[in-house]
């Protein structure tokens, strides 16, 4: 595997008249100016930034042949006055639609130094759709665009635009992002390793339509032991109660806690957990009927939990989409908000114009509520229609939504190029076991090697990109520029709590922990493991084995 050389620094030249130096088919800068140095507020976290032009434009402008709306892929690239020579594609999460600020906020809860910081011409966009809806599934080519035609387009566009503003294009190009943008960001490994250096993918949902549509079967799961709340349909929320949940989470942490040889209110060995926990005999069962106070589960509850966490099979007992894991994350509420809040009000949509063909119609959809979409869903009938294809929708949504060969990254190794990514083991929709086998697979391919191109670390704790009882505040961005530029292998990255004092204070954090504890996120398979002294709040004390 060649070394990459390392990027070197210029300063901008060309400033508001980016407008008229950039000539690229079918773009149109709507704006072009220069921002000061100062806070710059994302999420209601200020982050001071760098002074930096900041030009916004629009791509393949149109209207939908089969909704009649209107399209255009919308951009937005911010490039800092003092550069580092580096591109950095920002990929955002969910359905996308909204050009979020170019920020750079790629890794971890909170970051706090974020690739504008770090001094990249940093790009972000809507993917293709101006709207946060997933009514857009119903045009074919904005199907497209957001599965992966969207960064393939931006991405020598964006590279052209760097041209004009510094007189040279970047050095190094990376792409980052989280959830969809981890998605994002594992697709472009595959399918544009000829144009990006470095990718950074955060609990990726690689295999989107598979999760999505797993989350309707949740929602099935659930309705069976929920109580009716509006128009007499079930609550999926009193499935599984905080103090139940938590009760769990618990039980995982007394029996699991001391595998990595420290009891410290943390699991770090996530995958030998799953042999020492038993759902059935180690958390108390209920005896009384209408018991709920977070003492015990009943075993219908209980039944209910093992199918969820096996995850969903059909009527021949094939999986169709990865189990996952019992963590002491399955407490926290972001964990929950994806089990009960998620399936009605996100998936359902997403489904029923995204991951199916042909989509639904807004009519019918509209017609019907969010859970009962979810409740009629079929993985008998229904599921299968992700592999589909149907005039005009001739591409099926797996085949653009999904990585191609997602276990053959050898264009990447043999430019030289690496990709880290990462998963929150307590992620409650995208499966962090799916993530570990992919990476099996990528070792196996490429014969036991993989490890000297892509590394995978698994966060304990943490749930969907952030928060949970874990140390969730880490940059893997600067890590990846090493590793590609000067050949210095991660072998593991620091991990912060963000406890009192942090930049945004994670309040599922246990008390016992230290408001800053720290831990080694380490490279799959291995875990952090305690030396046997030292302060058990240092990452210091532990080890990657």
């Amino acid at each position: 595997m060649p070394q990459l050389a390392a990027a070197a620094p210029a300063t901008l030249q060309s400033r508001t008249s980016l407008a008229a130096d950039l000539v690229w088919p079918q773009t149109r800068i709507t704006s072009a100016e220069l921002v000061a140095p100062g806070p710059l507020t994302v999420q209601g976290l200020a982050t001071q930034v760098p002074a930096h032009c900041l030009v916004k434009g629009r791509m393949n402008e149109r209207t939908g042949p089969v909704d009649g709306a209107s399209y255009a892929i919308g951009f937005e690239v911010r490039l800092p006055v003092a550069w580092n020579g580096r591109f950095l594609h920002q990929a955002n999460g969910g359905l996308d639609g909204n050009v979020v600020t170019a920020l750079g906020a790629v890794s971890g809860a909170a970051p706090v130094a974020p690739g504008l910081v770090q001094g990249f011409a940093v790009l972000s966009s809507d993917a293709g759709h101006g709207a946060p809806t997933p009514f857009f599934g119903l045009d074919p080519q904005a199907r497209l665009d957001y599965g992966y035609q969207a960064v393939g387009t931006l991405t020598p566009m964006a590279k052209k635009l760097i041209q004009a503003a510094y007189g040279k294009a970047p050095d190094r190009s990376y792409i980052a992002g989280c959830s969809n943008g981890g998605r994002h960001a594992m697709v472009a490994a595959s399918r544009y390793a000829d144009q990006y250096d470095g990718v950074l993918a955060g609990n990726p949902g690689f295999h989107l339509p598979k999760a999505a549509a797993t989350q309707l079967w949740k929602a099935q799961q659930y309705a069976r032991i929920s109580t009716p709340g509006t128009n007499q349909q079930p609550d999926l929320a009193t499935a599984i109660t905080p103090a139940e949940f938590k009760l769990v989470g618990n039980t995982i942490v007394a029996r699991c806690d001391a595998l990595d040889g420290v009891v410290d209110q943390q699991v770090n060995d996530g995958a030998a957990c799953q042999a020492t926990f038993d759902l059935q005999a180690d958390v108390p069962s209920c005896t009384g009927a209408g018991t709920r106070d977070g003492t015990c589960l009943a075993p219908e509850r209980k039944a209910v939990l093992a199918r969820v966490f096996a995850g969903p099979r059909n009527g021949k007992g094939e999986a169709l989409y990865t189990g996952t894991w019992f963590d002491p994350g399955v407490a926290g509420s972001n964990f929950a908000f994806w089990h009960f809040n998620a399936p009605p009000n996100r998936d359902a949509g997403a489904v029923a114009f995204l991951f199916t063909s042909p989509p639904s119609t807004q009519a019918a959809f509209k017609d019907t509520t969010g859970l009962q979409y979810a409740l009629n869903f079929s993985m008998e009938t229904d599921y299968p229609k992700m592999f589909a294809t149907t005039p005009p929708y001739t591409e099926s949504a797996w085949s653009y939504m999904t990585p191609p060969n997602p276990s053959d990254l050898g264009p990447l190794r043999n430019r030289g190029a690496k990709m880290m990514v990462y998963h929150g083991v307590a992620d409650g929709v995208f499966s962090p076991v799916d993530t570990a086998n992919w990476m099996d697979r990528l070792q196996a391919r490429h014969q036991g090697d993989a490890a000297g191109f892509a590394r995978l670390y698994l966060v304990p704790g943490m749930n969907h990109c952030s928060g949970g009882p874990a140390t969730d505040q880490f940059d893997m961005l600067a890590p990846l520029v090493q590793w590609v530029e000067q050949g210095q292998a991660p072998d593991t990255v620091l991990a912060q709590a963000r406890g009192a004092g942090a930049n945004v204070v994670n309040a599922e954090l246990p008390a016992s922990w230290s408001a800053k504890r720290t831990r080694p996120l380490c490279a799959y398979p291995k875990v952090a493991r305690y030396n046997g002294t030292g302060d058990v709040e240092s990452a210091s004390s532990f080890s990657c084995k």
